[in-house]
């Protein structure tokens, strides 16, 4: 097994649209956009003696005083030829990155793994983590949308009709750069607000993303106007078969008018329309965000766990620590 850096963008990224599994967070963009926040990425291609591509591994690598920690975000992502393989390819992965006692690799598929990549994982000696957060809700895109109305429970038909019905309300998919730059700006701004209303915190940096979102046409993005005011801007990523919701945010004026369900909705069909099997939503958290995981279980009750997390380190100490701090 050889180990080599993929360093030419068009190329890691055309491998990786071309995997059935690719997605966003094993894209160069997201590695662009963590390196903004800090991280050395690290675009890592496996392949054999023959010179054939088995694996992919996007790595986010931080120091933490005498330790890394070492992040594949949306991989490893394994080609036909490396499902065969998927032992090799880890530890050829681990080989080269000849971790010292401290440090920690996580692994987190973010739904793209693959039968062989859990089989390496599990070989190569990774301990699979799993938390109340990691759960999302899915909406079967294949029986068609006549399907997805019926199954709808009936406040959440009716507050999409209402939105529907109200002449005020607008939706618009953003296609050039100036609107979703715009949008996205829009966004960041109720975004903050709302993590104040709300009173959450994450690590997101809308200003490291923000040119990123703009140009990637693997984002979805959409706004809501009312009265050609803008209420509501929603993001989602795509993939061959997955449409996934990633971020929204509104005003005080999108709680009363259903703007969210207009967008939702709006998701899902362009979603139909583009071939994708399932709409993802993005993942639930009803111990502590019960108010969007009401709204989202109006319009499916199909529950799915997310990937787990893998964890290898050396030290068993380090491993147990880590999974016991990420599993809550």
């Amino acid at each position: 097994m050889q180990v080599i850096p993929i360093d030419d963008l068009s190329v890691w990224d055309a491998a990786v649209w071309a995997h059935a599994s690719g997605t966003i967070f094993a894209a160069a963009g997201w590695g662009t956009y963590k390196a903004r926040c800090g991280a050395d990425i690290a675009r890592l291609g496996v392949s054999d003696e023959n010179g054939d591509l088995l694996g992919l591994a996007q790595m986010q690598v931080r120091a933490r005083g005498p330790a890394r920690q070492i992040y594949v975000q949306g991989g490893p992502l394994l080609t036909d030829k490396g499902e065969r393989h998927g032992e090799a390819v880890m530890r050829a992965l681990l080989t080269y990155l000849a971790l010292g006692p401290l440090d920690l690799m996580i692994v987190d598929p973010a739904r793209a793994e693959s039968p062989g990549a859990v089989l390496g994982l599990l070989a190569a000696g990774f301990a699979p983590v799993t938390a109340a957060g990691r759960h999302t809700l899915e909406v079967d895109l294949t029986h068609g949308l006549e399907k997805v109305q019926a199954e709808m429970e009936q406040r959440w038909r009716k507050a999409l009709r209402k939105a529907q019905r109200n002449t005020e309300l607008s939706l618009h998919f953003l296609d050039t750069v100036n609107e979703r730059l715009a949008a996205f700006d829009a966004f960041a701004e109720m975004y903050k607000a709302l993590k104040l209303r709300k009173g959450f915190s994450n690590n997101f940096d809308a200003s490291a993303y923000r040119d990123l979102a703009a140009n990637d046409p693997h984002l979805v993005m959409l706004e809501v106007r009312d009265g050609g005011e803008r209420c509501l801007v929603r993001i989602a990523h795509v993939s061959r078969n997955r449409f996934t919701d990633f971020f929204t945010a509104s005003t005080e004026r999108a709680k009363v008018n259903a703007a969210a369900y207009l967008a939702v909705w709006g998701f899902i069909c362009r979603g139909a329309e583009e071939g994708c099997r399932v709409f993802d939503f993005g993942g639930i958290d009803p111990a502590n965000n019960r108010g969007v995981y009401d709204f989202k279980r109006g319009l499916t009750r199909n529950v799915v766990p997310s990937s787990s997390l893998w964890l290898y380190s050396r030290t068993r100490t380090v491993r147990a620590v880590a999974g016991t701090l990420l599993s809550r």
